[in-house]
């Protein structure tokens, strides 16, 4: 049974966090090394605050569009484009905790309007930026996007 079978399979939040750690830890004991490439991309992506277009990190590292999207999804998980909404969305979810208004984190953040950024955090958590800003949990912690 795939991972994402047995999450759904799971009865409790223990079992959930139980299983993507045997399969964190079984990946991780592979010992595959992420290209330098997209290990170049994520970095990118990490200092531009998730604002860095994809075309062109591909350019920069002399990949097209096509072969940059298949081997970070292959050895990130996840497409560059939502590594780069990840990366937004958890800068403004800081800022929101932090005080400051849902109409200045779009701004800073690089939402096109407060209302893109509504969406990314209805997506991203089930509530609103409000929320988020009165419970500051929500914000992931600085560690899961140490800067390279």
């Amino acid at each position: 049974m795939r991972t994402q079978e047995r999450l759904r399979a799971a009865k409790s939040w223990e079992d959930r966090f139980a299983i993507v750690e045997v399969a964190l830890a079984r990946r991780h004991g592979t010992g595959h090394a992420v290209d330098p490439e997209v290990a170049f991309c994520w970095g990118r992506m990490v200092n531009g605050r998730g604002q860095t277009r994809v075309e062109r990190l591909a350019a920069e590292v002399g990949w097209s569009r096509k072969r940059l999207w298949s081997r970070f999804r292959s050895q990130i998980g996840i497409t560059p484009k939502r590594a780069a909404q990840l990366i937004r969305f958890d800068h403004a979810a800081h800022r929101l905790a932090a005080g400051h208004t849902a109409a200045a984190v779009a701004v800073d953040s690089g939402y096109a309007d407060q209302s893109h950024l509504h969406r990314d955090v209805m997506t991203f958590t089930g509530v609103t930026p409000g929320a988020v800003a009165s419970a500051p949990f929500l914000a992931v912690d600085d560690v899961a996007w140490s800067r390279p």
